[in-house]
Order: C-alpha cells, then sequence, then structure tokens
C-alpha cells in the first residue's frame, strides 16, 4: 500500500511519525476501533492479500489502513524494501526489519505486517500488544501462482535451492505461533471474501458471550449474568440441574472451500483448525491450543495417521481409533481432554475427576491424566469405577496398573450402569459435595463423555474419515457416506451427528448394539424401556450399557432445544424407568441415525469371516458395527466402520471366533499367538509394553453399595490431595 493510496488520517500519520521518528508516538484513529483503540494486525506468507485485504477491511470499519512495508519499512530506510534486502541480505535483513517494527507504535489501525515479521519474535511481541493478530491462512497453490504471477521467485529467508513451497511450510509454524485468529482461506477466494471474514471473525473475538453453553434440560434463557462458557464446562462436567452441556447456538459450519483445504493436512493439523472453530480462544488460545494438540496426537500414536481410514472389503473402510496408547478410540479424546482440563482449571480449589467405565473409557483417562506434570498434576486426581465381571482381563490389568501417583482404579462387583448411576448421584447430592469442598477443598468432576471436553475431540475423527476418503480419492467432496458405529452410551455416534452439523456430508449415522440393544430398539419404536431389563454381559462389553447418557443431546437437538421436553423424559426415566417420545420427533431422529444389533453368533462370524477373507483381525466391538452395517447400509455410497479397539484388547473371544485352540493362559503370549495370524492390523506396540510391565498384583473388589463408592472418593481425596498439603 503506497501514501497516494492512504486516507488522509493515515497519511498525516505517518508523517508525523517519520518527523519523530527517534521519539515513537502513535498514530491514533479519530474513530473507534471495533477493539476498543486495539489494532487489527493482518499475518500470512507473501501473496496472502494483507494489503488489500486490508485496505477493504479499514474502508469497512472507518479505520486507517497501514502497510509494514510501504509506510513503515521503506519511510524509515528511504528506500525500496527490495533494495534493503539486496543490499544487506536476509538475516540481516530480518533484525533491521525486526527492529523498524519495535520502533514502530500505533492504536486503532488496520495493519498488514509483511510476510517475515513473525519470525522476528521481539518485533512480534511488540506488535501483538497492541492489537488483534489475525492470520490469513492462505492456500500455498494460490500462494505460489500470485508470487510467480508478481515474478517473485524468493522470498525473505529463502535459500537458493530451496522450493517455495517448502519455505512456505517451515513459516507456518511462526504464524501459528503468534496468531490470536486464524481466517480459513478456501482455494480461490476473492480478497472481498477473505475481507468478509477477518471481519466476522474480528466479531467472533469480541462476542464471547455468543459461544456459551446451555443444559439440555433449561429453557435457554439464562440471563446475561448466568452464561457458561466452554472453560467452565470442561471443569464441571454434568450441569447443575442434572442435565448436559451443550453450545447455546449450535456447531460452526464450514464451506466446502474451506473443507477441501484440510484434505492434504494431517490429523493434528486438521483437529487444530477444527477446534478452533469450536473453541473460543478467550477460553483457550490458539497458541496453547496448538500446543495441547500436538503433544496429544504425537509420537504416543503408533500410526503417524493417528487415525487412519483402511479398506476392508467391497465399499467398507475402516476408520482405525485404537492407535493411541491403550489401543482404544478412547484416546483420540482423553489424550487431549486432560490438558483441556488443566488449562482451565480455576486457581483455587483440588479436582477428583470421577469415572465410570465399561472397559476402555478408564485405562484411556487414567493415562491421559497420568500425564499431567507439575501443579496440574498436584491439584488433579482421577477414580475410575469399573465393573469386576464387565470388562476383559487386558481392560482390568490395564486398569489396575495405576495404582500410585493422581491415578487410581477401583473394581466394583455390579454393572457399569450402577458404577454411573452412583457417580451421578454424588454430583447430584449437595450434601456429599459441599462436605468434600469444605472439608478437603476439593470439587468433583467427571471425564466420562457426558463432559463436553470429551465428547468435542471425537468430532475430529469423523471427520477426519471423510478427508481421508476424499484424499485418497474414493469420493470427492460432497459426495456422501455412511457412518457405522458400535455405540453404547451414543458419545461417539454423537459426535458424528456433530461432524454432519460442521458440513462433513455424512447421509446417516448407523448405531450397532449387541444383545443389549437399547439403542436400536429406542431408535426403532420411540419407547426407551428399562423395566425389568437386565443387562447381559455380551463380547464386546464396552457398549453393554443399558441407560445411555448422550442420547440426552440427541434428543435435545431432533427436538430443536425443547429443554422442558428432555427434561420431562429423563425425569420420568429417572422415576419411572421408561419414556416415549412423540411421533413426529421419532420420525425426525429416524431422519438422522438408523440402529440395529447383532448376537453373539454373529459378532463371531464376522470376525471369522473378514479374517478368512482378508486376513485382517477385527476386536468384537468392531464386528458388531460390520454385522450391522451389512444389514442396513445400501452400498450405494461408503460406509466408514468405526474400529474403535484393538482385537488385543479382547483376546479371549477373537481366539473363539477364530476357533484357535490351546489358548496361551499369559495375556503376552496371547496377543502374540493373535498377531501371528493376522495381516493386520499389527500388534499394538504401547499395550504390549504396558502389559510387559504390569504386575499381577491382586485388587480390591468393592461391594455394590453407593455408602462404599462414597468411602473411596473419600479415601482417594485424602491420599491425593492432603499428603501434598
Amino acid at each position: 500500500m503506497g501514501l497516494m493510496n492512504a486516507g488522509p488520517l493515515a497519511v498525516r500519520a505517518v508523517r508525523c511519525y517519520l518527523t519523530a521518528f527517534t521519539t515513537p508516538k502513535s498514530w491514533l484513529s479519530t474513530k473507534a476501533s471495533q477493539l476498543g483503540g486495539k489494532n487489527i494486525l493482518l499475518m500470512g506468507p507473501p501473496g496472502a492479500g494483507k494489503t488489500t485485504v486490508g485496505k477493504i477491511v479499514a474502508h469497512r470499519l472507518g479505520l486507517p489502513a497501514i502497510d509494514v512495508d510501504d509506510d513503515v519499512l521503506e519511510m524509515t530506510w528511504k528506500m525500496p524494501v527490495a533494495a534493503k534486502l539486496a543490499s544487506i541480505g536476509g538475516e540481516r535483513f530480518l533484525e533491521e526489519e525486526g527492529l523498524a517494527l519495535c520502533n514502530f507504535s500505533t492504536s486503532g489501525c488496520v495493519v498488514s505486517l509483511t510476510g517475515s515479521n513473525p519470525l522476528h519474535a521481539a518485533a512480534m511481541q511488540h506488535v501483538k500488544e497492541s492489537g488483534l493478530v489475525v492470520y490469513l491462512d492462505v492456500d500455498s497453490e494460490d500462494i505460489v501462482d500470485r508470487l510467480a504471477g508478481m515474478k517473485v521467485n524468493r522470498i525473505v529467508g529463502q535459500e537458493a535451492g530451496v522450493p517455495m513451497r517448502d519455505i512456505l511450510l517451515h513459516r507456518k509454524r511462526f504464524y501459528e505461533k503468534w496468531v490470536d485468529v486464524r481466517v480459513l482461506c478456501g482455494k480461490g477466494e476473492t480478497v472481498e471474501e477473505v475481507a468478509e471474514k477477518v471481519l466476522k471473525a474480528v466479531t467472533r473475538y469480541q462476542n464471547h458471550s455468543g459461544e456459551s453453553y446451555m443444559s439440555t434440560r433449561s429453557d435457554g434463557g439464562e440471563s446475561s449474568n448466568q452464561r457458561t462458557y466452554f472453560s467452565d464446562v470442561v471443569i464441571e462436567g454434568l450441569a447443575t440441574d442434572g442435565g448436559l452441556y451443550v453450545p447455546k447456538n449450535g456447531f460452526p459450519n464450514m464451506d466446502a472451500r474451506e473443507w477441501r483445504r484440510l484434505v492434504d493436512m494431517s490429523y493434528p493439523e486438521r483437529a487444530l483448525i477444527l477446534l478452533e472453530k469450536c473453541i473460543h480462544p478467550s477460553d483457550v488460545s490458539a497458541s496453547d491450543l496448538r500446543e495441547m494438540i500436538f503433544k496429544a496426537y504425537g509420537c504416543n500414536f503408533s500410526s503417524e495417521k493417528v487415525a487412519p481410514v483402511r479398506h476392508l472389503m467391497n465399499n467398507q473402510y475402516l476408520l482405525e481409533l485404537f492407535h493411541g496408547p491403550t489401543a482404544s478410540f478412547k484416546d483420540l479424546a482423553l489424550q487431549l481432554m486432560p490438558q483441556l482440563f488443566a488449562h482451565c482449571l480455576p486457581p483455587v480449589c483440588n479436582h477428583l475427576i470421577l469415572v465410570a467405565t465399561s472397559g476402555d473409557t478408564g485405562s484411556a483417562v487414567l493415562s491421559g491424566f497420568s500425564g499431567l506434570a507439575g501443579a496440574e498434576r498436584h491439584r488433579t486426581g482421577v477414580l475410575v469405577f469399573f465393573p469386576e465381571e464387565g470388562v476383559s482381563e487386558i481392560q482390568k490389568l490395564q486398569m489396575t496398573s495405576y495404582g500410585e501417583g493422581n491415578v487410581r482404579a477401583v473394581s466394583v462387583a455390579s454393572d457399569f450402569d450402577f458404577c454411573q448411576r452412583s457417580i451421578k448421584r454424588m454430583f447430584g447430592e449437595s450434601g456429599l459435595t459441599g462436605h468434600l469442598a469444605v472439608e478437603y477443598g476439593t470439587v468433583l468432576s467427571t471425564a466420562n463423555s457426558i463432559n463436553w471436553a470429551r465428547l468435542l475431540p471425537q468430532v475430529v475423527y469423523h471427520c477426519s474419515s471423510y478427508l481421508d476418503l476424499c484424499r485418497d480419492g474414493v469420493i470427492k467432496f460432497g459426495e456422501p457416506i455412511d457412518v457405522c458405529i458400535p455405540t453404547g452410551n451414543f458419545g461417539n455416534a454423537m459426535s458424528a451427528v456433530y461432524a454432519k452439523q460442521m458440513g462433513v456430508p455424512i447421509r446417516r449415522v448407523i448405531c450397532a448394539s449387541n444383545h443389549n440393544r437399547i439403542i436400536s430398539d429406542f431408535i426403532t419404536t420411540g419407547e426407551y424401556d428399562l423395566r425389568g431389563r437386565p443387562l447381559i454381559p455380551s463380547l464386546s462389553p464396552a457398549i453393554d450399557i443399558l441407560k445411555s447418557s448422550n442420547l440426552e443431546r440427541f434428543i435435545h437437538q431432533v427436538s430443536h432445544g425443547d429443554g422442558h421436553l428432555v427434561r420431562e423424559l429423563f425425569s420420568r426415566l429417572d422415576g419411572q424407568q421408561h419414556f416415549q417420545v412423540p411421533e413426529p420427533l421419532l420420525s425426525r431422529m429416524q431422519q438422522e441415525v438408523q440402529a440395529g444389533w447383532c448376537s453373539e453368533d454373529d459378532c463371531l462370524a464376522a470376525v471369522r469371516s473378514v479374517h478368512a477373507q482378508t486376513g485382517y483381525v477385527m476386536d468384537t466391538h468392531t464386528a458388531v458395527a460390520k454385522v450391522v452395517a451389512d444389514r442396513l447400509q445400501d452400498g450405494s455410497c461408503p460406509v466408514v466402520i468405526c474400529s474403535t479397539a484393538h482385537y488385543g484388547k479382547f483376546a479371549p473371544a477373537v481366539f473363539k471366533a477364530l476357533q484357535i485352540q490351546n489358548i496361551p493362559e499369559d495375556p503376552v503370549e496371547q496377543l502374540r499367538t493373535l498377531a501371528a495370524t493376522a495381516t493386520g492390523p499389527d500388534i499394538h506396540r504401547d499395550m504390549m509394553k504396558q502389559l510387559l510391565e504390569s504386575s499381577r498384583r491382586g485388587h480390591t473388589v468393592c461391594e455394590a453399595e453407593y455408602s462404599v463408592l462414597v468411602e473411596e472418593v473419600e479415601a482417594m481425596i485424602q491420599d491425593s490431595f492432603l499428603k501434598v498439603m
């Protein structure tokens, strides 16, 4: 941007600034900035359109537009930027550029930074304090094309022989270090469209209240001083009225051009962009979120792809969700959720996370929270309750291997529903929670899928599986897929519904149940009936659940946020063990979700059949989904089957399915034997390591009495927090 194109106020301000360069003064706008006098700082690579977009944004807001290249550097150096670069070289140029920016001050303006400003830490720290840094994240192909059109073949810091794409990739981490708000630009978007996105991004940044949360049982009429934000729901877990938290204004929707930008990205990169759109930067800054995500999805996963998609047969694909440290899909959420929890933790009180598990959640929560360090670890404890006879031997060994520090698992002589019901009762008893707060300075929270921060990261892998199919040429963006999910608590299925709301073309979410088929019966009939219905143990124990907590979120969504109806239905379920949804609501439910179930014999037959045809070994939960997909999916589009656990976690059942005799007693030998029969997936690295290191120590089995579980909670608090104090 040259001065001839600037507004008169900006011209006067520049001249005034240059006259008194040795004593810098602020550029002051006579009009109030959207950010209360702060600047809007546009950041991005050369060719991103920062100058042109800056002019448009400034004009729309009635603010001065300043271009660092033209209005600061060239007027400071009294020569063109290109000449300065040629005369002193790239490394010294960055220092000179940074020094000039450190001596620059302004307020209430739209400032277009240079592409290399973010490489100078002191300069960026200086300007960041003056306003909001907006990152124009433009497609690299667009950048390369624009620079070629401008006859630019090298940029600052690019050595001879280094491709432009490589230097752009190198710079990206610097942009993501300093960003406050990302503007994701679709390929081929015009500067006017980008400018409009910038304005929306600035408005979103200002409007934290627009991304508040509500209970599924509320009427949505909270007053302004009662708003609940992401940082609140992460810590609270369950709403005070017994409902589950959901975003008051739903999920953000991305357009097709934005989705296409994600196709060639890695899983952590996709997760970062998607979660930035779902978590307001006032709750978790973009830079903090990036650090958490890249830690959550790094070398702790045995696959570089984190959640790879594998072709199974015909039009069926497996989304392998078991490459995390505990070999379960729960790792995709629970390697991230503890970091979010620790970040949002208020400065006072200790927090005890209570978890009920039917298997996989337990070890995943214990793994995730045991990874915390420092003060967060000392102020956060985890207590897991699991049914003694309701999990596999390997799952039990995984959980009971955590016996020290801030995490612990306790076995209960009952089923999952009793464990979950007891925890919800603890949260609902003000006498108990008040006693723990006053006596021990401890607040209860949860990491089950009723906690929003547990559910939200799961949305990412449903989005990622679709993008993988696009990347591999199976589909073109916009073409539909179905998703089939083995589910008991409906959390995984609900996250697929939310992915669809964000813009992923999921035609139908198919829920797969075992013989405990409560979800299948409910979706088919609209009747939720627990009267006289026993929980029957199965070969797929992670979905042995009768009270599906996340169905509450689903009913809230399809009823268009009717909190009164949700409250009435689930109060009736608690009191009478039964409810029936109205016919119009059932119809809307069935438009979103299909459901089916399979017998134990069908489950085993599916494991055996797939192995015989492909050499691939599925776990029993994946097999349940395979059977239901075969029955309900018509083959007219691809179906992604969620493979929620590694087969090794359920080795005895897999041996039975494959009709292998002389099964080793030692769990480690069981895994090695199964791996020898499979062409895929590989033996699970971290699970094998944990079992090899785990001692076969005994563990206590608690009686199935609520008061006994309360005693365990109090004992855990005393052991975890009083000793530290």
